[in-house]
């Protein structure tokens, strides 16, 4: 049995580069792009989210989220993701890691739509909310990384194992860019189509935010 399974790797580091090792990278790279769309297209997000809850005239920066407020719907991801880090890394080697990859995307995806279906009557019940399905969100994420990373080493070739996973890795600043894209095309959309005076109500404005927080998940 262990002589097989050293056929199996050694038959992969000594292979061909092959149309198999570019799905792999566009697989496991995608994973890297969303991590990135979903951590840090909240930054964006959360100008509008203060527009929309915690807007006050009398206050020197009106519609900016309270610092509190701020930091924890910035960084309760990050929480999740250490959490997700340990605990799917160690439910890989016990599972496999292609089947819990598949675990780790499902996730991400229902709680990125869920981040953005995020509800309340007040604005503290909309943060909790958004808090909660962005922790488990981020949970997905932890177990994202390591497990895209890993799948990539174990298929590339001993050749260009070193450029393929760069490759995957690079998938992460392609996610950020398109995360700053998305924002701009639909707030550009939504300001061209309703025009609105600076900091005025306006019920289309949590749709934009949904749409930004949604395209993780696409």
């Amino acid at each position: 049995m262990a002589g097989n399974q050293l056929g199996v790797l050694d038959a992969l580091d000594t292979a061909k580069t092959q149309w198999y090792h570019f799905t792999t990278i566009v697989i496991a790279g995608m994973g890297f792009f969303t991590d990135a769309y979903d951590l840090f297209s909240i930054s964006l997000v959360t100008k509008l989210l203060g527009r929309i809850y915690y807007f006050n005239p009398n206050s020197a920066k009106p519609g900016s989220l309270p610092p509190n407020v701020a930091a924890a719907v910035n960084g309760v991801a990050l929480c999740g993701t250490l959490a997700g880090q340990l605990f799917f890394g160690w439910l890989g080697d016990k599972l496999g890691r292609k089947r819990v990859y598949g675990i780790t995307l499902v996730l991400m995806v229902v709680c990125s739509l869920c981040s953005g279906l995020s509800f309340g009557q007040q604005p503290e019940g909309v943060m909790a909310t958004l808090c909660f399905f962005r922790f488990w969100l981020g949970f997905g994420i932890g177990g994202d990384y390591p497990l895209s990373a890993t799948i990539m080493s174990e298929y590339a070739n001993k050749k260009t194992r070193g450029a393929f996973i760069a490759a995957v890795f690079a998938m992460q600043g392609i996610g950020i860019l398109a995360g700053g894209i998305v924002a701009l095309i639909v707030s550009s959309a939504f300001d061209h189509a309703y025009k609105a005076p600076p900091y005025s109500v306006d019920r289309k404005a949590p749709l934009c935010r949904k749409l930004i927080t949604y395209g993780g998940s696409f």
